[in-house]
């Protein structure tokens, strides 16, 4: 049995609602419907009334074993993920992660457990938060803070807004501008599973007023793709201060944005982790950011 169609299944029965289930697992609302669907099919019965959505008497019947079938496998991930972690430590970067704090914590963690080794993980601006959640990596730099209780958040940077923009556009010729110049460009677009944290944080929703950003139709899901798109002159991105010393790239241009208030780039891990690594990286990390943060260009 699938078990996405288990968490699926569970996140309607719990939420009372399509939508908020899909928000929740961070997939759309017509693959959480295709999946009960197919759960329906498999057990050939009908587990949710859809109008007003709620549990049929055998839907009541099968909440109780597929908890218990999901707990048995998050136990028995958790056994081998335990064993696991006891011999490497997987760090997860998305885009240049905190800029040169990133490669100065692993060196730190290294110096203090030579024994654990490190593995890097990189992270598309769609793995926010599951890398964690799915127990893909153990530590990761992203951006913005999560605000998810799976997650524990250290914030290790704070810098200023750029926009990225096409070198062909006027834009680019400015020393530096304000959101009012840059809220009504065409941003490359972002698959539908984006957590919407990080989706807000790219188009500057806070400065919107409630309304949609124009969207290119071109998509990204990394640096390289928001580069490409802008160099063909198809699109916007936007991005920490940091963002143009790591992908400086012929026909794109890095502007700042004044007025956009500071963002930040955090270390983020799992709020129940106990692991003696994940916990000395994240001292170390913070430590480190205390300490360097000035001579690391870091605002």
């Amino acid at each position: 049995m699938d078990l996405r169609r288990l968490t699926s299944f569970l996140a309607v029965a719990e939420e009372g609602h399509f939508g908020k289930a899909a928000e929740r697992l961070f997939r759309s609302p017509a693959s959480v419907t295709a999946h009960i669907k197919q759960l329906e099919h498999d057990l050939g019965v009908h587990l949710l009334e859809r109008s007003p959505v709620r549990l049929t008497p055998a839907g009541e019947r099968f909440v109780g074993h597929a908890r218990g079938l999901l707990a048995a496998l998050d136990a028995a991930m958790a056994d081998v993920a335990e064993a696991e972690a006891a011999q490497v430590l997987r760090v997860g970067v998305m885009s240049n992660g905190s800029a040169e704090l990133t490669p100065a914590a692993v060196q730190a963690f290294q110096r203090a457990c030579p024994e654990v080794p490190v593995e890097f993980v990189a992270l598309d601006f769609t793995e926010h938060v599951s890398a964690l959640v799915q127990n893909r990596v153990d530590v990761a730099f992203v951006r913005p803070a999560p605000v998810d209780e799976r997650i524990a958040v250290d914030v290790v940077t704070t810098e200023r807004r750029i926009v990225v923009v096409p070198a062909s556009w006027e834009l680019a010729d400015a020393a530096a501008v304000r959101l009012d110049d840059v809220l009504e460009l065409p941003y490359v677009s972002l698959p539908e599973h984006t957590p919407r944290q990080f989706s807000d944080y790219l188009y500057f929703a806070d400065a919107r007023g409630g309304l949609s950003p124009h969207r290119s139709r071109s998509h990204a899901v990394t640096p390289h793709e928001v580069l490409t798109t802008a160099a063909a002159g198809r699109g916007a991105g936007s991005a920490l201060e940091s963002f143009q010393r790591y992908y400086p790239w012929p026909g794109t241009v890095c502007v700042p944005v004044l007025d956009a208030p500071p963002e930040h780039s955090v270390l983020a891990t799992r709020s129940d982790d106990r692991s003696p690594a994940v916990r000395t990286f994240r001292s170390l990390t913070t430590s480190l950011a205390r300490e360097l943060g000035p001579r690391l260009r870091l605002a």
